[in-house]
């Protein structure tokens, strides 16, 4: 088990921030406990930012032509 956890990676991806994980396991005690082992030996990447995706559906509906 030691050797899998030193060697593996774990890619988690969250859209609410770490304070407010006790709501999404419904368990105060609990989520520290997650978080302790989650953010243990960790590299965070935070990626704030508009969507591509609705970067790119807002320029289909400019470019839409209207319907007659």
């Amino acid at each position: 088990m030691v050797d899998h956890y030193a060697r593996t990676s774990l890619l988690v991806r969250r859209n609410p921030p770490f304070g407010d994980w006790a709501q999404v396991f419904q368990g105060e005690r609990m989520t520290p406990a997650l978080l302790n082992r989650l953010t243990h030996r960790y590299h965070l990447f935070e990626m704030n930012g508009e969507s591509y995706r609705f970067r790119e559906s807002m320029k289909g509906k400019r470019t839409a032509k209207p319907s007659k």
